[in-house]
């Protein structure tokens, strides 16, 4: 089919994420990738921000995330995990263990990310449950988070400013906490992990976790918040018996100027998310890992299992990309580039703060975002974005940049001026 063609099946049949099939946001054919850059069919390069919804950490097309792939297709693509092991699978794990925060020591595969949040969810009911304490089903959680999709992750999302309002009837009910403030405000973290403290102390008999994302809050806001309120965060569930739930399924892999942002905050999770930028954004995996305690307490529980198993867990294609992409992270100079990136957003978005339009300009390694006072108009944005050959996927108030870490100067100045030319 030629181009118009494509453009007419895809409005007429294909589903896109939150998009009304009435009154549809624009879609472009994308061609091809290579580094930084997405090839449009219609002839236009665009300089990619958003890392693929912030997957693509080493951008696209990379010969050693391709090479891994077609290696491991030669031998096999897939094979069930359920009585089967696999070289790629077992030297992922020790990989993964090797630099995941705190005494985690058990990995668990998954399909996505929102899969990672129900399999930690399920994680800790059934810790509880074994360890004798059944009372304990609800989560305590902060808002403005986001943790996924799916029913079990909904329901940790925050309920008012979230997206998922519209299923809150027939979702799990739990306890939201006061978003952490901004940080630099000692007082005000306090204040809100004393609150937090008094919900656990109230419902302590209920409380089997709590989960957060720690430091950066992604799709529920952008929001930037203290390490030292992930600390005293994660303190309070040792006090009161509860498992320290860490989605690092954005923050993970070095987004944030390190590996994990527990590891900014120094809190050790007993259970940990990730996923996106696992695989480089080459395949859709995700992982959660735990510690022994928790492991060994669920298998000496009813019934002596976890209760989990998707179908396509630890497919061996995407475990051999995802240890291809972390060792390629390792090897490279990852540090200094979201360094550098974290410099140059920083130079060229805090101007933006003098637009009348602008509410707050925020960035926290290789994440800049620019806050609106009033919800941008996204069809429109996105295609003047586009125009000036940039990416930017803009929602609600926020337009944000989360881009490849391999982005140079030139490449990056790109998407910074196709925001100003747009503000």
């Amino acid at each position: 089919m030629n181009l118009n063609e494509l453009y007419a099946v895809d409005r007429s049949h294909v589903l896109h994420p939150y998009t009304s099939m009435t009154d549809p946001l624009p879609v472009y054919a994308v061609e091809r990738a290579e580094g930084v850059r997405l090839y449009l069919e219609d002839g236009r390069v665009l300089i990619d921000g958003m890392s693929s919804w912030w997957a693509a950490i080493h951008g696209y097309n990379h010969p050693v995330l391709n090479e891994a792939i077609r290696k491991q297709s030669e031998k096999m693509c897939h094979v069930m995990f359920g009585g089967i092991t696999h070289r790629p699978a077992v030297e992922l794990a020790l990989a993964l263990l090797a630099i995941a925060p705190g005494n985690l020591s058990k990995v668990f595969f998954c399909d996505s990310g929102s899969v990672s949040v129900e399999v930690a969810i399920k994680m800790a009911l059934q810790y509880q449950h074994a360890a004798g304490r059944p009372s304990r089903r609800r989560l305590v959680t902060i808002r403005s988070g986001y943790h996924g999709d799916t029913f079990g992750a909904m329901a940790v999302c925050d309920p008012v400013t979230g997206m998922h309002h519209l299923f809150s009837s027939a979702l799990a009910r739990h306890f939201f906490c006061d978003a952490p403030p901004c940080p630099g405000c000692p007082e005000k973290d306090a204040a809100a992990l004393g609150r937090m403290e008094e919900v656990f102390r109230e419902n302590e008999d209920e409380i089997a976790a709590l989960i957060l994302e720690p430091v950066v809050q992604g799709a529920g806001g952008m929001r930037f918040y203290s390490p030292g309120f992930v600390a005293g965060a994660a303190d309070i569930c040792r006090r009161h018996g509860a498992l320290f739930i860490a989605d690092e399924i954005a923050t993970g892999f070095g987004r944030t100027g390190h590996l994990f942002a527990c590891d900014e905050a120094k809190a050790a999770p007993d259970i940990l998310c990730i996923g996106k930028a696992l695989t480089g954004g080459t395949m859709s995996m995700a992982a959660t890992l735990t510690t022994d305690h928790v492991a060994q307490t669920i298998s000496k529980g009813s019934p002596g299992l976890f209760m989990h198993g998707p179908t396509f867990m630890a497919n061996p294609l995407a475990c051999a990309v995802a240890l291809a992409s972390l060792r390629l992270l390792l090897s490279s100079p990852w540090k200094e580039r979201v360094l550098r990136i974290e410099g140059e957003l920083g130079r060229e978005l805090s101007g933006l703060t003098s637009s009348p339009a602008v509410s707050e300009v925020r960035v926290k390694g290789a994440i800049g975002v620019v806050e609106m006072k009033q919800p941008v108009n996204m069809a429109a944005l996105q295609a003047l974005f586009v125009e000036n050959g940039a990416w930017i996927r803009p929602f609600g108030k926020l337009v944000y940049l989360m881009p490849p870490f391999i982005i140079q100067t030139d490449e990056l100045k790109v998407l910074t001026e196709a925001i100003k030319k747009a503000l």
